[in-house]
């Protein structure tokens, strides 16, 4: 494993939507996507919905190694004090590299300097290396939708975990 030294993790940037987009397609996989496989014309990376500031990315040499979303689950002010993964994806070259890790440990930090004091994520439940992650990085499973989305006829479970950041 390399170490984290070994890449930066910081914020997003407008100029980053082109490397970001190329790395989310590439990255894309049954194993974690409820979305159908990206097809041409792809979306822009960024939108109104998506902005830059809620990004944090990894890189190495300026090559972009992942990314992970950190945003507020609603608009709520009763809910103001947490935060949702609402993305992870890195590329498949830089697996294995603790890239991951960083990033989601990056993201814990950023949730609880913005205050929050909780943060939750939802992931599929056959994505076993996502889960054994997030349980090392301190979630527990708060709750599952059993069978929530269908993949070639197949059931999938719609797992929501989170963790406390005090």
């Amino acid at each position: 494993m390399t170490p984290p030294e070994s890449f930066v993790i910081r914020a997003a940037l407008p100029g980053d939507a082109e490397p970001l987009g190329l790395l989310d397609r590439a990255a894309w996989s049954p194993l974690h996507a409820v979305t159908p496989a990206p097809s041409e014309p792809y979306p822009p990376f960024f939108d109104e919905r998506h902005l830059p500031e809620d990004y944090l990315v990894a890189e190495l040499g300026g090559v972009l190694l992942g990314y992970v979303r950190v945003g507020r689950p609603t608009p709520f002010p009763s809910n103001a004090h947490v935060r949702q993964i609402q993305g992870l994806a890195v590329a498949d070259a830089a697996r294995g590299r603790g890239v991951g890790r960083a990033l989601l440990r990056a993201a814990l930090a950023k949730a609880a300097a913005d205050g929050a004091t909780r943060i939750t994520l939802r992931v599929l439940g056959h994505n076993g290396p996502a889960r054994a992650l997030y349980e090392a990085e301190g979630f527990t499973v708060e709750g599952v939708l059993p069978g929530e989305f269908v993949f070639d006829g197949e059931p999938a479970d719609d797992v929501h975990m989170g963790r406390s950041l005090v």
